[in-house]
């Protein structure tokens, strides 16, 4: 288990992170959002034991990251922002200093050749880390954090800047080692929450907005149960759709005028509606699918009320 309680840090007068508790169970793979600046890596680098908070504590396991920091992080695998790595090192040197830190002694070959395969490092080995692309280095920073097989992995920012394919396979890596890890992933990419977390913890100017399950904050969205139509033809749906008393909007797509996406009226069930509807018309209907919610939508939202509400006070931290 990991257990934050009222951690705070400030810098100066300036409050990073305020009174901030949350905790995260075994097989949670818990996404802690914010916007840039919102406190995240702050947070991330306290529970972790890298800089010390102004006051509060994170549990570890059974140990308190103040008291006890050589048993907490013992117990952590960490991928820091931006996956930092001795430049003139190749990935094979620094996995094995890794693995010299981490004591794991006769161990360490076999774990070594174990995250190589894992991370698809084979062909990066032996070129120093500097020569190598941000997708192998991000790659080579889990491979550290992995290598003495922790139980509590946290990852700050773990696909920022990586190309659709490099995303696809780290968090592909990510659901799989959460089969027996608690995982903390710090992302402002809410695309990644869909992908790879079970909870949802969204901070802004330091401060805990709201914790939740992703399907939760989903159906919170004006477009939970939204309706996106897209016709064969070049019949235009928008007027019939807007005539439905359940459909509050009708949102056409520029770049796709066949495409359109109708917004309910708020608790309103439109799929059966719409699907009557074509019927009617005749519609050549290419595809029709019903929304489970747009998480920026919420974010947006929740953030900028959060913010609005809360920054004189951080101001005056």
């Amino acid at each position: 288990m990991v257990k934050v309680e009222n951690l705070s840090k400030t810098f100066g007068r300036f409050k990073a992170v305020d009174q901030l508790s949350f905790s995260v169970e075994a097989g949670e793979v818990l996404g802690f959002l914010g916007p840039n600046g919102a406190g995240k890596s702050t947070t991330m680098k306290m529970i972790t034991g890298f800089i010390a908070p102004s006051s509060g504590t994170a549990q570890i396991g059974d140990f308190d990251i103040r008291r006890q920091p050589v048993q907490a992080k013992a117990l952590l695998g960490y991928l820091p922002e931006g996956a930092p790595a001795y430049a003139d090192m190749t990935p094979l040197q620094f996995l094995r200093f890794a693995a010299a830190i981490r004591s794991l002694g006769p161990t360490a070959d076999k774990r070594i050749n174990e995250v190589v395969e894992q991370l698809m490092l084979q062909d990066v080995l032996h070129r120093p880390i500097d020569t190598l692309s941000k997708g192998f280095k991000r790659r080579v920073g889990i491979a550290q954090a992995i290598l003495h097989d922790p139980s509590i992995l946290i990852l700050d920012e773990p696909t920022d800047g990586l190309d659709p394919m490099q995303k696809h396979e780290v968090r592909s890596l990510i659901t799989n080692l959460a089969e027996d890890k608690i995982v903390i992933v710090s992302t402002h990419i809410l695309e990644e929450v869909n992908a790879v977390c079970s909870r949802a913890l969204i901070i802004a100017n330091g401060q805990l907005v709201v914790d939740a399950k992703p399907e939760e904050l989903e159906a919170q969205s004006e477009y939970h149960g939204a309706v996106t139509l897209k016709l064969a033809d070049n019949t235009d749906p928008r007027a019939a759709l807007q005539g439905l008393p359940s459909v509050f909007r009708v949102e056409n797509y520029p770049d796709d005028p066949k495409r359109v996406t109708a917004v309910p009226n708020s608790g309103s069930p439109i799929f059966n509606d719409i699907q009557a509807l074509a019927q009617r018309e005749s519609w050549a209907v290419e595809e029709m699918f019903a929304e489970r919610g747009r998480l920026e939508d919420v974010f947006r939202r929740l953030v900028d009320s959060h913010v609005s509400n809360s920054e004189p006070q951080r101001g005056a931290a």
